[in-house]
This record gives C-alpha cells, sequence and structure tokens, in this order.
C-alpha cells in the first residue's frame, strides 16, 4: 500500500471561490510570512464558479481598495438600471421602487462573471504568495490526537470503476495546517462530516436551498443595454404552488445573464426544475430580449437560502467554515459574494492572530464573535423571515408579508419574531396527491433540453472511475422513490444525471449518469429518503465555466 506524502502549511484552504480567496489574500495582509495554500476541485480557478453575478462591492472595497483601477473584469459594467416584474402567464407588472426598503436597491453595484473575479483574485493571491492547487479536491479530513483538525487529504487519482488502482494511478497528498478554512461552498462534503462531528448546527435552524440555472446569451445589440438588471416573480412557478424566481443582467460585450432559481422546498414529485426555467424563457417580455440571439452556455448550482437563523458554529479546534460552506447568502437581494468575502477575511484576521500567539490547532471563537457583531449579521437579521414567509404563505402572501417585515426591520420596528425552517427533503409528497405535469418541448430557439445544455458546460469526467454519487442503499431508488414520489431524481437534477430505464417494460432500472454531473448536489438535498451522497470525483472533473 503506498502511502501519501504530506505537505506542511500555516493555513490550509478548501475551496477556490471568493471566500477562500479572499481569506488568502488576508492572511497575506496581515502577516506575508504566513504559509497559505488553497485546494480547488475544479480543473481551474473558476471553472466550477456559477453566480448571477451582480455583486455588493462592500467587501471588495475593504480587501483591494484600488480594484476598480486594476483590470478587475468586475469593475467592466455598474448596474444602470433595476427592475422587479411580478409575472403572469402572458403580462408583467413592474414593482415600484418606492415599494422596496431602500438596502434593495442595486445603486453602486455592478454586474459580471464571479468566475473571472476568481480568477483575478487567484492572480492577486499567488502575487502575494500564496499556493494554489486545481485539480485536488479535498475528500478527507485529518484530525489530530486530540481531536482538532489537522488538515485534509486529496483524492487519489487513476482509480477505476471496480476501486482497482490504474497504470497511473496515484496516491493522494495530507495537507497539514495549523489551521484550515473550509469554503467549499453550499452543501460541501466534508462541511457535512464537519458539522456532524462537532454538532455544528445544533443551535440553528435547518439549511434550505435553492436550484439555479443560468444561461449566457449573445443577444441582438438593439436589445443590450449594459447594466440593467431584471429580477422576476410569479410565474411560471406560481402555477405549482411553488417559489422562486428569475433574473436577467445585461453584462459585457453584448451578453446577457440569464437564470431561473427554484426553491427546493417545493411538494409536488412531478416538478420539473429545468422545464419551468424553459418554460420562463418563452414569457413574451423574457423571449422579447432573446429572441434573434444564441445561447452560450449553460450551469446549475445549489444556492444557500436559509439566511441568519440557519448560520451554524463556525468555528472548531483547528478550522472554521467560511463563506458559502456556513450560508450568508441575503435571499432578498440575490446576493452572497459580498458576505462571503468579509467572512473570509474576518475568519483569516482571526487565525492570524492565533498563530502569531503560537495557538496552533485553537479553536478561534473570536472569528464567531466578531463576524456575529458585523456587517454581514446586520445585513441578514434584516431579511431573516422573507424566506420562510415566502416558503409558508406561498408567492403572493409571502411577498407582503416579507416586504412588510423588511420594512419594519429596516425601521428599527421589526416583528419580535424569527420564523423557522424544514428541511427540503422533508417536503415532497406522494405522488398520488398530485397530477404529472405536461410541459412543453423544446423549440431549440429559446427553450432546450438538458443533454444539448449539459453539452454546453463543458461537463467532462474520466469515465473509468468509482461513481461519486453513492447510494446509501442501492434498493431504495426502486422501491420506494419510483413508487412512492414517481421517481423525483429524474426530474429534479438538472444535467439528467439520474434517470428510471425500462419502467414501460415492467422491468426498471435506476441509471446513474455520472459523467452529466455539473455538481450542483441538488441530489443531496432534495432526495426525499436522503438516500443520495455527493461526493468529489476525481480532480479536475465536473463543468468547466469559461465566464460564469
Amino acid at each position: 500500500m503506498m502511502t501519501r506524502e504530506s505537505m506542511p502549511y500555516d493555513v490550509v484552504i478548501v475551496g477556490g471561490g471568493v471566500a477562500g480567496l479572499a481569506a488568502a489574500i488576508r492572511l497575506k495582509q496581515v502577516n506575508d510570512a504566513l504559509e497559505v495554500c488553497i485546494l480547488e476541485k475544479g480543473s481551474e480557478i473558476g471553472a466550477h464558479i456559477l453566480s448571477g453575478a451582480v455583486m455588493d462591492p462592500k467587501a471588495l472595497d475593504e480587501l483591494l481598495l484600488d480594484w476598480r483601477d486594476d483590470d478587475c473584469p468586475m469593475a467592466q459594467v455598474p448596474v444602470t438600471d433595476n427592475w422587479h416584474w411580478t409575472l403572469t402567464a402572458g403580462r408583467k407588472y413592474s414593482l415600484p421602487h418606492l415599494a422596496m426598503p431602500p438596502f434593495m436597491s442595486n445603486e453602486g453595484n455592478y454586474t459580471g462573471s464571479l468566475g473571472s473575479l476568481c480568477r483575478w483574485l487567484a492572480e492577486k493571491a499567488e502575487g502575494l504568495g500564496v499556493e494554489i492547487f486545481p485539480g485536488f479536491p479535498a475528500v478527507e479530513v485529518l484530525y489530530n490526537d486530540d481531536g482538532s483538525v489537522k488538515g485534509v487529504a486529496t483524492g487519489d487519482m487513476g482509480v477505476a470503476a471496480d476501486g482497482s488502482h490504474k497504470g497511473d494511478y496515484q496516491p493522494g497528498m495530507e495537507l497539514h495546517g495549523k489551521y484550515t478554512l473550509f469554503a467549499e461552498g453550499a452543501r460541501g462534503s466534508l462541511t457535512k462530516q464537519l458539522k456532524a462531528k462537532f454538532d455544528l448546527e445544533a443551535d440553528c435552524e435547518p439549511q434550505t436551498y435553492g436550484l439555479g440555472m443560468k444561461e449566457l446569451w449573445d443577444i441582438d445589440p438593439a436589445r443590450h443595454v449594459p447594466g440593467r438588471v431584471i429580477h422576476t416573480q410569479g410565474w411560471p412557478l406560481s402555477e405549482n404552488d411553488a417559489w422562486g424566481g428569475g433574473f436577467l443582467y445585461h453584462q459585457a460585450n453584448g451578453q446577457v445573464a440569464l437564470g431561473f432559481v427554484v426553491a427546493l422546498d417545493y411538494a409536488n414529485p412531478y416538478l420539473f426544475p429545468f422545464e419551468e426555467f424553459q418554460r420562463w424563457k418563452q414569457h413574451p417580455e423574457i423571449r422579447g430580449i432573446l429572441e434573434g440571439g444564441k445561447r452560450v452556455t449553460y450551469g446549475a448550482r445549489a444556492i444557500n437560502e436559509g439566511g441568519w437563523q440557519s448560520v451554524p458554529k463556525l468555528t472548531f479546534p483547528g478550522g472554521a467554515l467560511i463563506g458559502c460552506a456556513a450560508g450568508f447568502v441575503n435571499v432578498p437581494r440575490i446576493k452572497g459574494s459580498h458576505t462571503a468575502m468579509k467572512s473570509g477575511m474576518l475568519a483569516a484576521e482571526s487565525v492570524a492572530a492565533a498563530i502569531a500567539a503560537e495557538r496552533a490547532n485553537d479553536e478561534v471563537v473570536d472569528y464567531e464573535t466578531t463576524l456575529r457583531g458585523s456587517w454581514i449579521a446586520d445585513e441578514l437579521k434584516l431579511v431573516k423571515n422573507a424566506e420562510p414567509a415566502l416558503a409558508r404563505f406561498g408567492g403572493a402572501l409571502g411577498t407582503i408579508i416579507a416586504g412588510a417585515d423588511m420594512w419594519m426591520r429596516t425601521l428599527k420596528i421589526g416583528l419580535p419574531v424569527t420564523m423557522k425552517h424544514h428541511r427540503d427533503c422533508d417536503q415532497l409528497q406522494r405522488a398520488d396527491l398530485f397530477k404529472p405535469i405536461e410541459y412543453p418541448r423544446p423549440d431549440g430557439e429559446i427553450s432546450f433540453d438538458r443533454l444539448s445544455s449539459v453539452f454546453l458546460s463543458n461537463t467532462n469526467h474520466e469515465e473509468d472511475q468509482p461513481c461519486h454519487l453513492q447510494l446509501r442503499d442501492p434498493e431504495v431508488p426502486l422501491k420506494i422513490n419510483l413508487p412512492v414520489f414517481a421517481g423525483p431524481a429524474a426530474r429534479y437534477c438538472p444535467a439528467g444525471v439520474y434517470e428510471y430505464a425500462g419502467v414501460e417494460e415492467g422491468e426498471p432500472s435506476f441509471v446513474i449518469n455520472a459523467q452529466n454531473c455539473v455538481h450542483c448536489k441538488t441530489c443531496d438535498i432534495k432526495d426525499p429518503t436522503q438516500n443520495i451522497n455527493w461526493v468529489p470525483p476525481e480532480g479536475g472533473g465536473g463543468p468547466n465555466y469559461p465566464n460564469m
């Protein structure tokens, strides 16, 4: 058996998104002698990054004050025009800006590619001496004898589907740190383990999620308005007692970024999030922007929606959670990059101080204290009842209640209540309580099928490798999920990974097309029996987003 080599660092960061990169940069700003590394499971920094994105520059201003004058790609397109529409099947109704709390304004924000921002931040981090290892997913948390986190191990390379070692087999590496920061994003595989081991969710509400699907389009220049931001709610999800909404951002180079988010607490197992996205694009107002254009790329990812009451305990001996691993998304604002970055910066400052005080593998409790007294907390407390209000009362009434609560909190007279959450997987109901939903066939111009969409995500996995979508019980899909819930995995996955073959012939089988996986982790979240466990595949596998 080959032994794993190890590499020592002061700080190991798991995840090369904005939180991890901001943490690395801040660590070097505080003490340039610190040895810092970042592990990124994507083939390169930004390959797995997907967001709208309209970014509040607040945290970036604190991290790198001159970023606007330093060729930062996010500085190209400031928001110039902001709309919020409520859609019905054939019409739109604009929500007046005066009806919305001031913090919902996008004035001073920027729209662009979060993946491109990450690549730019990575250059800044490497310029400061941070070592970045793309294509190396962390698959195991390592512990010291006293139970504190020691670091992480990367996955073995060159393992065949049957578990045997291929000719190019290489064992994973161990990366040891005085502290390890976990910035895996929403529903991280190691974060799940840490939450269980250290009971980090004992005093918070369950995290809830949305499935976000996104496309980039080149559109007719006559229809392009740089800096225009449009958000929608209502149709088509309102027809199926689900909620979520769409976005359409006019970005650089004549492109629009558009997408659709479906809250994963929906009850109807026949709901098909990807098809709801395709329906939304056929709305006259949306189609009118896209007609004559060309779709460039596609992707999907899960989004934290639980808000402040779902933020877990952030620290444990030897490490901490930062960014979307902890869940700092402001759902009404549809923003989380600035809060993710700020959390990474605060963690970095606490860790750097602990190392300076020669407190290796300690618990940096001051990070938690500082964050819970920061503007992250101030911002998220204002909107903490928005998501649960929509989940409990539906889109129309829920919007009114959420809006009233946000206004009252803005005026310092908020309702003295924090609404509770539920696990998304527990909300799916039996199929016999619903009728199947008939979705229109794609027209190949505005709406498309899943497989052609996955092709545009540049997703690739080595086929001869262990399946990274693990079934805890291989009999559950056919014994429970198919007869009770009509096989929801075939619909909730936005990449066509799961299918039930042979059903009409009376010989059903559950097929996992793992090579299609875009790493959104919806299956890990929404499966009603919690039978699917998403783990990282061999390094570099998954989507390769150029500028999402």
